[in-house]
């Protein structure tokens, strides 16, 4: 039996990018002689991702199309393709062609050699810049940190054998972090390098905003540390207390006098953003234990095509 690689394009308004990004694939799998499938996942573009993707499915049976109802997030782009993938191993690339399909082969040729989970690393992060670098190093350190897996050998850019995938596929939470849970399954790994392209067409969709809401999501969803921050944060103002109290006791039998006006100013303020800010971690993990008893569908299908 024939072995076949699913390679899962993820595309948010990508219009100028998807036939792009086909065409580059094919020609790089026959020559390879990789037998391939191309799985698009049209995550509710508002261009014409979709018109697109239909047309270059009906010049080659390997290309499929799912198409979400709206914009569900990549996350769920992913997962869908995933879960629709027929291969005996799955890469997950982003369409903008910064991540180089060149290195696919290079992927399948590790996974042939028995290798289980492929990590693509980025050799450096191309012209992004310094804001998005420095955010991005502190949300892999802290994320690191967290989870004790190490977030600078992850990424998007990866390819997973079919056991992999399928333990994937059957974890049950709804808001899944994709990048650190190929990490979570185990199994055989190794990474592999590659230069970040410039991106074909189009600018990034990813604004400030939507990365700090992506990364705050992803934390939520992937480890309980920041819960475990308000306990330490309690913990210190405890025994901040206990010695404000022996101080203020002495001071008090001693009959000296307190500056108390300015010091129970500060205390009050300081107390204030403490808990205000432990009340907004809780709150956080709340609405994601919301979201998940909810238990909503990751996303909607309004269309296939040849699936």
């Amino acid at each position: 039996m024939e072995k076949i690689m699913s390679i899962i394009i993820p595309a948010f308004n990508e219009e100028s990018n998807v036939e792009l990004i086909h065409k580059k694939i094919n020609e790089i799998m026959m020559l390879n002689g990789i037998n391939y499938e191309i799985i698009f996942v049209d995550d509710g573009s508002k261009d014409k991702t979709w018109e697109n993707i239909e047309k270059i499915s009906k010049d080659n049976v390997n290309i499929k199309g799912i198409k979400f109802s709206r914009n569900f997030g990549k996350e769920a782009a992913v997962f869908a393709g995933l879960k629709e993938s027929k291969g005996n191993c799955c890469s997950v690339i982003d369409s903008d062609l910064q991540h180089p399909p060149e290195t696919l082969v290079e992927m399948y040729r590790l996974w042939e050699d028995g290798y289980d989970v492929i990590e693509g690393i980025k050799l450096d992060r191309g012209k992004e810049n310094k804001l998005y670098k420095n955010f991005s190093k502190l949300f892999y350190k802290l994320m690191s940190s967290a989870t004790k897996i190490d977030m600078e050998k992850t990424s998007d850019f990866k390819l997973l054998d079919r056991k992999a995938v399928d333990a994937i596929i059957e974890l049950p939470e709804k808001n899944m972090f994709f990048r650190a849970m190929s990490a979570w399954v185990g199994f055989k790994t190794v990474t592999i390098g590659y230069e970040v392209q410039e991106r074909a067409h189009g600018e990034s969709k990813w604004s400030t905003m939507s990365l700090i809401k992506y990364a705050i999501t992803n934390i939520v969803s992937f480890t309980t540390a920041p819960l475990h921050i308000v306990t330490f944060l309690g913990t210190i103002f405890f025994v901040f207390t206990i010695i404000f109290g022996i101080h203020s006791l002495y001071n008090y039998f001693t009959h000296q006098a307190l500056g108390g006006f300015t010091t129970i100013i500060l205390l009050q303020l300081i107390i204030g953003s403490i808990v205000m800010l432990s009340l907004g971690i809780i709150g956080t993990y709340i609405g994601a234990i919301y979201d998940e008893v909810k238990d909503r569908n990751r996303y909607i299908v309004e269309k296939f095509i040849n699936i």
